[in-house]
C-alpha cells in the first residue's frame, strides 16, 4: 500500500521532526552539527523554505519552517537527509539508514500554535534535562530568536516579529 500524501500548504508553517533510527544518535561530534546546519541553510534556500526555529538534539531534530511551494518542505528534507546521511556514513565508516522512517510534519494553522512551537522547539534541551536554560544549549536557534544573535539560517516568522515594535532588544 502506498504512503499517504502529506498535506503541505505554501505559506503555512510546519513543525518538522526527524528521529534517529531506534532513537540512536545522529550527531557524534561538533562537526556533525555544523555540517547539518550548513546543509539546512543550503537546502532551505534551494527549495524555498523559511526556517524560523531549529533544535538539533543528539538523536533527533526539530525544525519550524514555512514552505513557499507545496513540495518545498519535502524536497528540503529529502536533500538534507541525503547529504547528512552520506556525510555521517562516510565520516564514521558506517552504512545504512540514520533516520527512523520519514520525517514527521504538523501544519500550524493557528497563530498561537506557531508561537507555542517556537517555545517548544527551543525549550527541548531544557525538558530533556541537558541544560537549565535554553541559552546554555548551543545547537538551537534560541540565541538568534531570543537575543538577536546573527544567524545565516533564521528568517523570523511575521507573527514572531509582531511581538515587538522594533528589532532592538
Amino acid at each position: 500500500m502506498p504512503r499517504r500524501a502529506r498535506l503541505l500548504l505554501p505559506g503555512v508553517p510546519l513543525h518538522l521532526i526527524q528521529r534517529g533510527n531506534n532513537r540512536s544518535a545522529c550527531f557524534y561530534a561538533e562537526e556533525d552539527y555544523l555540517f547539518y546546519l550548513d546543509s539546512l541553510k543550503l537546502q532551505a534556500e534551494q527549495h524555498g523554505c523559511a526556517v524560523h526555529a531549529w533544535c538539533l538534539m543528539t538523536n533527533h531534530v526539530h525544525l519550524l519552517v514555512t514552505p513557499s511551494k507545496p513540495e518545498s518542505a519535502s524536497l528540503m528534507m529529502k536533500g538534507l537527509g541525503q547529504r547528512f546521511v552520506q556525510y555521517i556514513n562516510r565520516t564514521y565508516e558506517r552504512s545504512g539508514t540514520l533516520w527512523e522512517g520519514r520525517f514527521r510534519s504538523c501544519l500550524l494553522q493557528e497563530d498561537d500554535y506557531v508561537l507555542a512551537c517556537y517555545r517548544y522547539i527551543e525549550m527541548n534541551p531544557v525538558r530533556a534535562g541537558m541544560v537549565e536554560h535554553p541559552a546554555e544549549y548551543r545547537w538551537s536557534s534560541y540565541g538568534a530568536n531570543a537575543h538577536g544573535l546573527r544567524s545565516a539560517i533564521i528568517e523570523a516568522n511575521p507573527l514572531y516579529t509582531q511581538l515587538g515594535e522594533t528589532a532592538d532588544l
